[in-house]
């Protein structure tokens, strides 16, 4: 399936509850959210909100502070003032998270089925192995990320495309409604990340609601939203088709990239 019919499969069953009259369910919001550090705000005034289904793209420049509200997202980052809040459910063990690539990430010496299998890790507890369920969880999101023919391999020795599939199965195995993604496709060649953002899309299609922040005007194609965060507060927030049509839009998507 191309990247276009993916995007298309997405907006028809986004577009389709609309016509039925279904009430989007909102599994996160953030009220009047002011984030920063020793006292100094990165940003403030944010208010936005995420349904189940969605896929929010996350844009901005280098420090406007993208990265602080993803730990704030994931409760690691108080709010100097204002809220994160959820709802249908949603808790720590419904959400996934992908970090940026590091040197330590590249190179960490576990098979790719140990690594895919330790996103169970909130859900073991304090058990000292994995059940049958978990297991099978991973071996599926394995199947499903592509990656099952390498589940042997060391993880340290796969390409950077690779080792980001392996991350996002793992992510996926924590995720029971949520993924948030911090520059999923950094560093990866345009071939490897088109299979990113194409993995990604199906993801959200099979109905995980996605967060991600990107720099990439290619992100844009499969989102469903756009929060576009510059000079300390929210530029813009709305649809993706709304946010490329506006003056705001149409200027990252001629620079390409911010």
């Amino acid at each position: 399936m191309d990247e276009w019919s993916i995007l298309g499969i997405a907006r028809f069953f986004r577009q389709t509850a609309e016509d039925k009259g279904g009430s989007p369910i909102s599994q996160l919001a953030c009220e009047d959210l002011t984030l920063g550090y020793e006292g100094k705000a990165v940003v403030s005034g944010l208010s936005f909100s995420v349904n189940a289904g969605d896929y929010l793209c996350v844009v901005g420049e280098n420090g406007s502070g993208k990265s602080t509200l993803m730990n704030a997202l994931l409760g690691l980052k108080a709010p100097m003032s204002g809220r994160v809040l959820t709802d249908d459910g949603v808790g720590p063990r419904e959400i996934g998270y992908l970090p940026q690539r590091t040197v330590v990430q590249k190179d960490f010496p576990a098979s790719v089925r140990e690594v895919v299998r330790s996103g169970c890790l909130n859900r073991r507890g304090l058990r000292s192995f994995y059940n049958k369920a978990e297991k099978q969880m991973a071996e599926g999101n394995m199947e499903k990320l592509e990656i099952a023919p390498l589940a042997k391999r060391c993880y340290r020795d796969l390409s950077g495309g690779q080792q980001q599939r392996v991350l996002l199965a793992r992510a996926l195995c924590a995720a029971r409604k949520i993924l948030l993604l911090d520059e999923p496709a950094a560093g990866l060649d345009p071939k490897a990340a088109f299979e990113m953002y194409r993995l990604i899309a199906e993801l959200n299609h099979d109905g995980i609601t996605v967060v991600m922040i990107s720099h990439d005007i290619a992100a844009l194609r499969y989102a469903s939203h756009v929060l576009h965060i510059a000079g300390r507060s929210a530029l813009f927030f709305g649809t993706a088709r709304e946010y490329l049509a506006s003056e705001t839009g149409r200027a990252f998507a001629e620079g390409g990239q911010m």
